[in-house]
């Protein structure tokens, strides 16, 4: 296999064997027999879709879930065994080639089924369907019994259909308040049971459901996400995990340029940040392009092994440092990450940017090598 050469020093590092210990942790804490949804949607939240669906397939998730069907076929060109779910909305037209392809998708309407059900002609390829049920989360899903047993209905008397399953998804499963929670688990579950026929998975849990809430919400399956990269739902699911998380994602560079300003020199557009005093800075090649944006202004990077923060405005290529003292050229830069005992981590990016850890990995371009290890 040939294996392609980066030459800028800047690099996202996927540790592919904790996203395989995160797997390994969850299927200890589930119940028997509860399979482990694998979520890789955008590009496995940024660390990359077809490595981590490998480690996560070897660690023990049986089916791996997207979000849109192109997301899907470039899944499957790579892996022709395991069960792959659209978990968002899909064009009429993808019909066929979900059947082709062995790829469920997600229905939650009549009409869909009815007009899906002619471009599906070819009797060898059944498509795979899960009914998305909207107890709450006001995106998608069937809200009323009529729609759902319509939609039952509508798949079984389908010539080339098979109803595989059927889900929802919790809008607060994160919260510490349960009564929203649960009044979405009992609103699934009493659709669940008007079903003349359980279809072969019930899945409800996501990643903060399945860690901290009622075991019996992990019916057949659970969808694990965020988790899996080794990050924790919310700041409430952090103080109650069942078992410790392995982040899997750091992204490093390396000082290219270092000089000595002197007190009342600027550094970078604006001139915004002025030397106060003679002072060291380097840059370092990783700018708002690669997804270090420029409200990261001010954020601290690791460089032999001590905070260091970045000052004036970030480039599209590149960002600049302040050193406490000279530094080789090639001194590498943790950016995300561990480096000797100091660490900075995702949540730490994430409320430095008033967000979200999902966001934060995902927001790292593609320009960005994944290198796995």
């Amino acid at each position: 296999m040939k294996i392609k050469q980066y030459f800028r020093p800047t690099k996202a590092i996927i540790d592919l064997q904790a996203i395989k210990q995160n797997v390994i942790n969850l299927k200890k804490h589930l119940q028997p027999n509860v399979q482990i949804i694998a979520v890789v949607k955008a590009n496995a939240y940024g660390h990359g879709d077809l490595a981590v669906a490998d480690a996560a397939l070897k660690a023990g998730a049986t089916m791996l879930a997207v979000a849109t069907p192109d997301e899907a076929l470039h899944i499957r060109a790579h892996f022709s065994e395991p069960d792959i779910l659209v978990l968002g909305s899909s064009p009429v037209s993808f019909a066929p080639y979900a059947a082709q392809q062995r790829i469920t998708l997600t229905v939650f309407s009549s009409e869909w089924v009815n007009e899906a059900d002619e471009y599906v002609t070819n009797e060898e390829n059944f498509l795979r369907l899960h009914i998305k049920v909207d107890s709450g989360m006001g995106r998608l899903g069937v809200r009323t019994e009529e729609e759902l047993l319509n939609l039952y209905h509508g798949i079984h008397a389908a010539k080339n259909f098979q109803l595989d399953g059927i889900f929802t998804h919790f809008a607060t499963a994160d919260d510490e308040d349960n009564e929203y929670f649960e009044s979405q688990a009992q609103f699934f579950e009493r659709f669940v049971s008007l079903l003349p026929e359980k279809p072969r998975l019930v899945h409800a849990s996501n990643t903060a459901s399945s860690l901290i809430k009622d075991e019996r919400l992990q019916f057949d399956a659970v969808r694990y996400g965020i988790s899996m990269y080794g990050l924790s739902p919310s700041p409430y699911v952090k103080g109650l995990l069942p078992f410790a998380l392995s982040p899997a994602f750091s992204l490093e560079s390396e000082l290219v340029h270092v000089k000595q300003l002197k007190a009342g020199e600027s550094v970078g557009y604006g001139a915004t940040f002025v030397a106060p005093t003679d002072m060291w800075v380097g840059t370092i090649p990783i700018g708002y392009a690669d997804g270090v944006i420029r409200k990261l202004g001010g954020q601290e990077v690791l460089i032999d092994g001590q905070r260091m923060p970045l000052i004036g405005r970030i480039c599209m290529d590149q960002c600049m440092v302040a050193l406490p003292k000279t530094y080789a050229i090639g001194e590498r830069v943790t950016l995300l990450g561990r480096q000797e005992q100091a660490e900075i981590s995702v949540d730490e990016w994430a409320n430095k940017l008033q967000t979200i850890n999902y966001e934060v990995p995902c927001i790292i371009t593609a320009r960005v090598p994944r290198i796995y290890i």
